[in-house]
């Protein structure tokens, strides 16, 4: 069942938000790279991207789906509109989307390290 995994905040101010949510929530942030930092509780995540150039302008959910590329049909075929194609990252794969009302979220499947 596909579910909100993450919710993955652009954080042009990028250690000072890593310092604000730790210090504001006592959030535990795991880095990946330099601009990248995240929760890692496995319920519902917080992310936060510093790199202003792979930013989304607004909150980005992300949703954990079974299957990347049935779910990029799906979406496709729904009326989504891909705005970043499958890529790779630290932990899974996954691609961007827009739904009917503009909304940008992300499909993504985690994979083993």
């Amino acid at each position: 069942m596909a579910r909100i995994t993450y919710v993955e905040l652009p954080a042009s101010a990028f250690s000072a938000s890593k310092a604000f949510y730790a210090t504001a929530f006592e959030m535990a942030l795991t880095d990946f790279g330099p601009s990248y930092s995240c929760t890692m509780t496995g319920v519902t995540d917080l992310g936060l991207q510093g790199d202003t150039g792979s930013a989304t302008a607004a909150p980005l959910p992300v949703i954990l789906v079974d299957d990347l590329e049935a779910t990029l049909a799906s979406v496709t075929a729904a009326g989504g509109d891909i705005t970043k194609p499958i890529f790779t990252f630290p932990g899974g794969r996954r691609f961007h989307f827009r739904d009917p009302s503009g909304n940008e979220l992300a499909a993504w499947v985690q994979t083993a390290e």
